[in-house]
């Protein structure tokens, strides 16, 4: 945001790459698992980590991700699949893409300038050729607590794994199994 550099890059659990990014008027994107090398990360939650990059727009992203995308032998969950052109992607446009929006979301206490962003952004991706189609994710209300749970347990069998003290969750499901 600061035009200091091209990229950064940082790793992303549910949101640290993306939503810093929003915030800044930046592109901040979580690869799909396993496209780009987590070696080297130590992770919160190996399962749900990805490293990924902060740039200044679309094209930045698709350069950067062509550089940091393909298999590392020193990372056993990198994918071993060809790298698309990111880049081309971009050239070709959104036309006949669909777009599914989830009606959960758009709730009572939703912020007004926010329903309004989103509103003008789906307007715009409309002109541009996607498709916008009302979906329902029927059970969004336990999404956030299931995140948590997961992360928790992710972390905790992380830690076991690497030789760790597991806290916590582990330590109290001790102490419960002896009383």
């Amino acid at each position: 945001a600061a035009d200091e550099t091209f990229v950064a890059l940082g790793t992303d659990t549910g949101g640290s790459v993306r939503q810093p990014a929003s915030f800044c008027g930046m592109v901040g994107l979580k690869p799909t698992y396993g496209r780009v090398s987590r070696y080297g990360l130590v992770a919160y939650a190996s399962s749900l980590d990805q490293v990924g990059p902060i740039t200044k727009d679309v094209t930045d992203c698709a350069l950067i991700m062509k550089v940091i995308s393909g298999h590392d032998n020193m990372d056993s969950t990198s994918i071993n699949l060809e790298v698309p052109d990111y880049l081309k992607s971009c050239q070709e446009g959104i036309k006949g893409i669909k777009i599914g929006v989830p009606k959960e979301y758009f709730i009572k206490g939703i912020d007004p300038e926010v329903k309004d962003a989103l509103d003008k952004a789906l307007k715009i991706f409309e002109k541009l050729g996607a498709k916008i189609e009302e979906v329902s994710l029927l059970h969004t209300e336990y999404s956030l607590p299931a995140y948590h749970l997961g992360a928790l347990i992710a972390k905790e069998g992380w830690i076991l794994l690497n030789g760790g003290r597991a806290s916590g969750i582990m330590e109290a499901s001790a102490r419960g199994a002896k009383e």
